[in-house]
C-alpha cells in the first residue's frame, strides 16, 4: 500500500539521513520515478523533505524534524522474530513487513540504542543455507505459511521418492533446517499411515491418535487452501516435536558403526562431511600411529548410503570393519577403477 511505502520512505530519511533516489528505490523495491512521486506526496502533506543537488546530493529531512508515527502492525511485529534471517523472511513473503518493522523500531529507539542496533546489524549476519548447496526452490512457501498462520487445511500434491501423491494436511508449523524448509503437518485423515512424509510419524504430544509428519516444502508440486479450518492438536509444541523427530531420524538412519582409519587430512574432513557424528567419532580416536593415522568408530547409515558417504573421504580413509561394509567399498572402488581404466 502507498501509505505504508510513504511512511517507510520517511523513516528511511529519518534514520539514515541523506539518501539518493536510486538508494531509496532499492530499499523500497520500487522505481526511481515512484520515489520522486512519493517525495512530492510527502511534501504536499507538509513533511519538510529537502532535495540537495549535485554528485553528493540526495533527499533529506530538514534538520530537527522527526516523526513519531512508528506504530507496528501485527504482521510487522511478528516479522521481527525473523530479523536475523532476511532471506527466509523474503521466502515467507514478509520481506517488506520486516523492513518496515525494523525502520519503525529504529525510529522509536533513543539515539544511543538505535546506533547500537545499526552496529549489530552491520557486524552480524545469519546465512542459513549450507555451503556449496543452493536452497530449494519453494514457490508455494508463502501460501503454506499463510495456511499455518490461519489454521486452514491444505490440499497438496507432493512428490515422494516413490511417486507423487495427493494429501489433505493440517499444517502445524514450518522449520528452516540447513537452508531447507520443512512443513510439520498432520494428515487430515488420521487413519492414513502412508502419507508422503520425509520422516517417520511421531505422535503429537498430548494426542495419541494424531500422527504428525514432516514434509520437505520444496517437494510440493501444488498446494491449495479450500477454506476449511482445523483445530491444532492439544498440547502440540513445534520445537519439542522437531527435536524429538530429529533425534528419532538420526537414530533410525545411523544404525551401523564403521571402524575407520583416518589420515590427518581425513580427520579434518570428518566433521565437515559427517557433522555431529564425525565429531563424536573423533572423540573415540586412540593415539595416532607413526604416520599420524587414527582409528575411530563412526555412526553411518546402512548399505549404499554408507558406501557413498565414506567414498567422499577418498584414499584418506580406510574402512576396517564391519567386513560387509569393507567388501562393499572394495567392490565400489573396483568398479570405479574399471570404469576409469
Amino acid at each position: 500500500m502507498r501509505a505504508d511505502r510513504l511512511l517507510s520512505l520517511l523513516l528511511l530519511l529519518q534514520n539514515r539521513g541523506r539518501m539518493t533516489a536510486p538508494e531509496l528505490a532499492a530499499e523500497l523495491e520500487v522505481s526511481v520515478r515512484t520515489v520522486y512521486r512519493d517525495v512530492e506526496a510527502l511534501g504536499a502533506c507538509g513533511i519538510p523533505v529537502h532535495a540537495d543537488r549535485g554528485p553528493a546530493g540526495g533527499f533529506r529531512l530538514v534538520d530537527g524534524y522527526r516523526t513519531r508515527l512508528t506504530g507496528l502492525t501485527d504482521v510487522q511485529a511478528g516479522s521481527l522474530f525473523l530479523a536475523g534471517a532476511p532471506g527466509p523472511a523474503r521466502d515467507l513473503g514478509l520481506g517488506a513487513d520486516l523492513t518496515a518493522a525494523q525502520l519503525k523500531l529504529e525510529a522509536a529507539l533513543p539515539a544511543e540504542l538505535a546506533d547500537r542496533a545499526r552496529r549489530i546489524q552491520q557486524r552480524f549476519h545469519l546465512d542459513a543455507p549450507a555451503w556449496f548447496r543452493d536452497a530449494d526452490p519453494v514457490p508455494h512457501l508463502a501460501r503454506i505459511a499463510g495456511a499455518v498462520w490461519d489454521q486452514r487445511i491444505l490440499k497438496t500434491h507432493y512428490r515422494r521418492w516413490s511417486g507423487a501423491v495427493h494429501r489433505m494436511l493440517w499444517p502445524l508449523g514450518l522449520v528452516l533446517k540447513g537452508g531447507i524448509w520443512y512443513l510439520v503437518a498432520r494428515p487430515a485423515d488420521t487413519t492414513d499411515t502412508a502419507a508422503g512424509a520425509e520422516t517417520a510419524a511421531v505422535p503429537a504430544p498430548g494426542r495419541a491418535d494424531g500422527a504428525v509428519r514432516t514434509y520437505r516444502v520444496g517437494r510440493f508440486l501444488a498446494v491449495d487452501t479450500p477454506g476449511e479450518h482445523f483445530e491444532r492438536p492439544e498440547g502440540f509444541e513445534l520445537a519439542a516435536y522437531w527435536e524429538e523427530s530429529a533425534r528419532r531420524l538420526e537414530a533410525a538412519t545411523r544404525r551401523e558403526t564403521a571402524v575407520v582409519r583416518l589420515s590427518p587430512h581425513a580427520r579434518r574432513l570428518l566433521p565437515m562431511w559427517f557433522g555431529a557424528a564425525g565429531v563424536r567419532a573423533l572423540a573415540t580416536a586412540g593415539p595416532p600411529d607413526a604416520d599420524g593415522r587414527v582409528d575411530v568408530e563412526l555412526s553411518v547409515e546402512s548399505g549404499s548410503v554408507a558406501v557413498g558417504d565414506l567414498l567422499r573421504l577418498g584414499a584418506e580413509a580406510e574402512v576396517l570393519g564391519p567386513p560387509e561394509l569393507r567388501r562393499a567399498l572394495a567392490e565400489a572402488v573396483a568398479e570405479l577403477a574399471r570404469r576409469y581404466r
